[in-house]
Order: structure tokens, then C-alpha cells, then sequence
């Protein structure tokens, strides 16, 4: 690989935590309310990832109301509940201390709120490894990673050749690809390697110990 990646942009849920438990009863929480009890844990895990708006949107069909309704719902438990539901992915800290110390430029871009991203990254001691934290605010619904990635890059004064986007979502790579970075999909969150090659990921990885070999490769 002749590429020389200054810069490593993380995504939060999937990639660096096992986020789905705190999220996906925070979820069942607001569908409670809907009249949608006991849903799915097939379904429910389609929320670890892309934004909660959309998600209600897309998988409930409901509308902006009943969405916005939704998301409100879900907030009532997550902060408090939800959030630290979570477990960090065996190796991962060992990832981000190796990049950090190769002098590389570790970047969190996240759909998640960046309230809730900064808490957690603190609360299991990952802060120190990011140079710069990237999230939507609470009442901004647009999460798109394309913008957020922009965002990142402006913010640093990145080239694009200088980045790599890590994620495990078809939303992280579409993000990457529209961005014009190249991208790595990890297959040990909540897509799957169909979903990764289909969105058109640079590598494909599956345990975050290879994102280290894609890495050193250069």
C-alpha cells in the first residue's frame, strides 16, 4: 500500500464501542409509548449506527412528528441508562495507542450527539487519544458523515489523501466515498461485509487488531 494516512477518523457506535445494549433499550423505551412492545432485537440493532431521526423515519414510517416525539422519548432514559450500556472492543485501545504513538491524528466523527460522544469517550478513558471530536448537536438532525467528515478535515486543515475513515456502517462509508476519502469497514459491529463492499469500502477488516495491519502496510 503506498498510502501514507495521517489521520484516522473513527466512528463511535460499532467501531469503538459495543453501544447496542444502552441503545437499543433506550429505543424499545420510546417504541413503548407507540404501541410497539417486545420489538425485535433484529430490528432494534438497525439503530446502532445511523441517526435516531431517521432511523424512526425509515424502519417505523413514522412522521417528523412522531419521530421528533420518538427521539425526545428515547433521551428520557439514554443519558441516565443508556449511555455507559457499553463495552469498548477487545483491542481497540490498544489500536489507538499505536497510532497515537506512530504520531498519527486519531479524529471521532460520530452521528451520535457530540454531548453524549464526549461523555463517553471520558467515561472509559478514551479522550486523550483524539486530537479533535466531531458530533451533531441535540437539535440538529442532519448527521450525515459526508458532512461531518468535511467538518474534521476543515477543522484540521487535512488533505484528503491524508485520511482513512474507520466504521461499520454502510452510513460511514457512503460518508467516506462522498467526502473523497478512502475508508476501512470493520465486520465486528453491526454491519456486515456484504453491506461494507456493497457501499464501496477500501478494506475490510474484522477484528481491530487488522485495522493496525491495513495501517502499517504503508
Amino acid at each position: 500500500m503506498d498510502k501514507n494516512y495521517t489521520a484516522v477518523l473513527f466512528d463511535l457506535d460499532g467501531t469503538i464501542m459495543d453501544s447496542g445494549p444502552g441503545i437499543m433499550k433506550s429505543v424499545q423505551y420510546a417504541l413503548d409509548h407507540f404501541d410497539r412492545p417486545n420489538e425485535p432485537e433484529e430490528t432494534l440493532r438497525k439503530f446502532v449506527g445511523p441517526s435516531l431521526m431517521d432511523s424512526f423515519t425509515h424502519l417505523y414510517g413514522m412522521s417528523e412528528e412522531d419521530a421528533t416525539r420518538a427521539v425526545e422519548l428515547y433521551r428520557e432514559v439514554y443519558p441516565t441508562k443508556g449511555i455507559f450500556d457499553a463495552t469498548p472492543y477487545k483491542g481497540i485501545e490498544e489500536v489507538f495507542r499505536t497510532l497515537q504513538a506512530e504520531g498519527r491524528k486519531l479524529v471521532l466523527v460520530t452521528s451520535k450527539p457530540h454531548i453524549f460522544a464526549e461523555r463517553i469517550l471520558e467515561h472509559f478513558g478514551f479522550t486523550s487519544y483524539f486530537c479533535y471530536q466531531t458530533g451533531p448537536e441535540l437539535d440538529d438532525h442532519d448527521s450525515r458523515k459526508a458532512r461531518l467528515i468535511r467538518k474534521a478535515m476543515d477543522a484540521l486543515k487535512f488533505e484528503k489523501t491524508e485520511c482513512v475513515m474507520v466504521g461499520d456502517r454502510m452510513f460511514d462509508i457512503d460518508g467516506a466515498v462522498e467526502a473523497g476519502i478512502d475508508s476501512i469497514g470493520v465486520t465486528y459491529g453491526y454491519g456486515d461485509r456484504a453491506e461494507l463492499q456493497n457501499a464501496g469500502a477500501t478494506y475490510i477488516v474484522d477484528s481491530p487488531k487488522e485495522i493496525l495491519s491495513i495501517l502499517q502496510q504503508e
